[in-house]
C-alpha cells in the first residue's frame, strides 16, 4: 500500500476511529489497494457534530467573529490549499480515475476560487438592516448563521463539491462536519492539513469518511441544523424523506441527463467548438452530474452532427488518469463500469446504433476502462435517453424544428443543466429560456462562482454558488421595534 491513515480530523485535531474498520482505496487504473484510511462508526460522527457544536455555541467562537475576521481566515485556508494543489491533484486522480489534465484547472483551483469569492462577499454583505414599517414601527431584520451543517460530498469532484458547501457555509458563520466518500479519502487529509495550516479553530471543520450508513446517520443527527448533500437522486430522496420529518433545512443536488441542442446554425468545426463541447458533454469520463449526453440534432443536419461527435470521442485518448495527456480515464470502481457497460447493452438492445465504442479499450486490461461510445438513431424514450449513466455514453436524437427540440429537451425527470449551440446569440437565449432546468448554457457549459447552481425536478432542492448559497446558510430573524 502506498498511502495509509490512522485517524480521523475532529474537533481541531487527528482523532483515532471509535473502531477498527478500514477503507481500502483501489485504484480505478490497475484495479490495485493503493492504500486505506480508517472507516467511520456512529461514535466518530457524534465527536465530530459534538465538537462542531461546541464551536458554534462558543459566545466568542466562529460564528460570533467579525465578517472580515472569518474573511481572513477563509482567505488563508485558500493560501494553504494553493500550497498542496500538486498533492490534491495527484490524490484525486489516483482515486476517481479523473485525468490530471481536469484535476489541475478544476479541483486544484475551484475550492481556493470559491473561497476567495466568499471571503470577498462577506466583506461586503451586510447581515442587518432596519426596515421602515406599514403599522408606524419599524422592523430590525437580521440574518444568522444556521448551524452545524452536516455535508455529504461524492466522489466525483469531492473537492469542488464539498467547497461548493463549506465554502459559502464558512462565511456565513456556520460549522461542518463532512462526510466524503468511500471511494475519495485522500484528498480529505489534503484538505484537513490545510485547515489546520490556516488556524481554522477547532470543531469549525471536521472530516470523517464512510459509505451510506454513516451519511444516513448524520442526516438525521439531533445536533445537526442543516444538511448539504450531492450524489444520486435515489438518495437525495431518502435525505429528503428524514430532512422533512425533522423539519430540517436542507440543499440537494442530484442527478441531470441534460440535453445539448445543436440548432440548424451551429458551428460544428471541431478545432473551433471541439473543447467546449467535450467540457459540456463528456467532461471527467463522464461521470459529470450536469454533462449534456443527450444531444439533439436537427434532422437536417443529423448526419453531419453524427459524424462529429463520432469523430470527437473517436479522437479522445483514453489511459491512466495520472497520465497528462490522458483526455478519457478510467471509471471510479468497477461497479460504475458495470452500470455503465450495462446501459451500452440497453442501449444495442433497443435498437440504437453504436458508430464509435461501446466495449474496452485495447492493451487497458488492469483498470477500470469504457471507451466513449456514441449512440445515434436514439429515441428520447430509451433508457440510455431517459437514465442517468454515468460515463461516456453520448445519445444522438433527431428533431423537426425547434420547437420539438424544446419539447424533448424537457421530456426528462431531471433539469439540472444543459446547452444550447447556435450562430446567433439571441436565438440561443430564447430556447434556454425554454428549457425546463437549473442552469443552462450557450455555445459553452461551465458553472461560475458568481451564479446560483443547482436542479428542479428529480435534480434537486434548493441553490449552490453564487450570493443564493451564501443566503442557505443563513436564518432570517425579525424583531418588531
Amino acid at each position: 500500500m502506498t498511502v495509509a491513515h490512522e485517524r480521523f480530523y475532529v474537533g481541531g485535531a487527528w482523532r483515532s476511529p471509535a473502531t477498527p474498520g478500514k477503507i481500502s482505496v483501489i485504484s480505478p487504473n490497475t484495479g490495485q489497494v493503493i492504500g486505506e484510511v480508517p472507516d467511520g462508526a456512529t461514535a466518530d460522527i457524534d465527536a465530530a457534530v459534538a465538537a462542531a457544536r461546541t464551536a458554534f455555541d462558543d459566545p466568542s467562537g466562529w460564528a460570533h467573529w467579525a465578517p472580515g475576521q472569518r474573511a481572513d481566515a477563509m482567505e488563508r485556508l485558500a493560501d494553504a490549499l494553493d500550497k498542496r494543489a500538486p498533492e490534491m491533484v495527484r490524490a484525486i486522480s489516483s482515486q476517481n480515475g479523473m485525468p490530471v489534465a481536469v484535476s489541475e484547472r478544476l479541483e486544484a483551483v475551484f475550492p481556493q476560487l470559491l473561497l476567495r469569492y466568499y471571503a470577498g462577499l462577506l466583506r461586503r454583505e451586510s447581515f442587518e438592516e432596519t426596515r421602515p414599517g406599514l403599522l408606524g414601527g419599524s422592523t430590525l431584520v437580521g440574518r444568522t448563521p444556521i448551524g452545524v451543517v452536516g455535508a455529504i460530498v461524492p466522489w466525483n469532484f469531492p473537492q469542488t463539491l464539498a467547497a461548493f458547501k463549506y465554502a459559502p457555509g464558512l462565511a456565513a458563520g456556520c460549522t461542518f462536519v463532512i462526510k466524503p466518500s468511500p471511494e475519495t479519502v485522500f484528498d480529505s487529509y489534503v484538505l484537513a492539513a490545510a485547515i489546520e495550516e490556516a488556524g481554522i479553530p477547532a470543531g469549525v471543520v471536521n472530516i470523517v469518511p464512510g459509505g451510506r450508513e454513516l451519511g444516513a446517520y448524520l442526516v438525521s443527527h439531533p445536533d445537526v441544523d442543516k444538511v448539504a448533500f450531492t450524489g444520486s437522486t435515489a438518495a437525495g430522496r431518502s435525505i429528503a424523506e428524514t430532512c422533512g420529518r425533522l423539519l430540517r433545512p436542507v440543499t440537494l443536488e442530484l442527478g441531470g441527463k441534460s440535453a445539448a441542442i445543436i440548432l440548424d446554425d451551429a458551428n460544428l468545426d471541431l478545432a473551433v467548438v471541439g473543447e467546449q463541447l467535450f467540457g459540456a458533454t463528456l467532461l471527467n469520463n463522464g461521470q459529470t452530474c450536469y454533462l449534456g449526453t443527450r444531444v439533439l440534432a436537427p434532422k437536417s443536419r443529423y448526419q453531419e452532427v453524427v459524424e462529429v461527435f463520432t469523430a470527437l470521442a473517436g479522437s479522445l485518448q483514453v489511459g491512466d488518469s495520472l497520465d497528462p495527456q490522458t483526455q478519457i480515464g478510467p471509471m471510479a470502481s468497477a461497479r460504475q463500469r458495470e452500470r455503465v457497460e450495462s446501459y451500452i447493452a440497453k442501449g444495442i438492445g433497443d435498437g440504437a446504433r453504436i458508430t464509435v465504442g461501446g466495449g474496452r479499450p485495447d492493451g487497458l486490461d488492469a483498470g477500470w476502462f469504457v471507451q466513449p461510445t456514441v449512440f445515434a438513431d436514439v429515441d428520447n424514450s430509451y433508457a440510455i435517453a431517459q437514465e442517468e449513466i454515468f460515463g461516456p455514453v453520448l445519445s444522438l436524437i433527431p428533431y423537426d424544428g425547434d420547437d420539438e427540440a424544446i419539447r424533448i429537451a424537457n421530456d426528462s425527470a431531471y433539469g439540472l443543466g444543459g446547452s444550447v449551440w447556435t450562430g446567433d446569440h439571441d436565438r440561443g437565449v430564447e430556447v434556454a429560456r425554454r428549457v425546463k432546468s437549473g442552469t443552462v448554457g450557450i455555445n459553452n457549459y461551465l458553472p461560475d462562482p458568481t451564479a446560483p447552481f443547482g436542479g428542479i425536478k428529480a435534480s434537486g432542492l434548493g441553490r449552490e454558488l453564487g450570493p443564493e448559497a451564501l443566503s442557505a446558510y443563513l436564518a432570517t430573524k425579525s424583531i418588531y421595534l
